[in-house]
């Protein structure tokens, strides 16, 4: 086996590791109890299966044909920088809508901060 093969079994592996994280990341969405635990699940292991799937691709290409994907680095860039914030948005939406928080969460220290009319 030579460097090349290596190299692309390499890339076969991190999409195989994104492949497991996003089934992973699906079981975490339906199994946890709100939105804000919810979207904990999605991006944060999402993001990490995106990101690794479009590494092994990248990898690929690049050792198979020689071939380097603007378009790739461009995915990876953006799933990096806008999965992160939307979950935040999200919650944040969510949070002001007075989404109450699962049972079993501790206490809510930002609603008497933000929600000063409540008591």
């Amino acid at each position: 086996m030579n460097v090349s093969q290596m190299i692309e079994w390499t890339a076969v592996i991190l999409i195989l590791i994104g492949s497991i994280v996003s089934v992973i990341s699906a079981f975490g969405m339906i199994r946890l109890p709100d939105v804000y635990t919810r979207s904990h699940a999605a991006t944060k292991s999402s993001t990490l299966s995106v990101l690794t799937c479009l590494l092994g691709t990248f990898i690929y290409f690049w050792v198979h044909d020689g071939y380097v994907s603007v378009r790739l680095i461009l995915g990876i860039t953006f799933v990096f920088v806008t999965a992160p914030v939307a979950g935040h948005l999200i919650c944040r939406a969510a949070y002001r809508s007075r989404v109450p928080l699962a049972e079993g969460s501790g206490e809510d220290e930002l609603k008497s901060k933000l929600f000063s009319d409540e008591k």
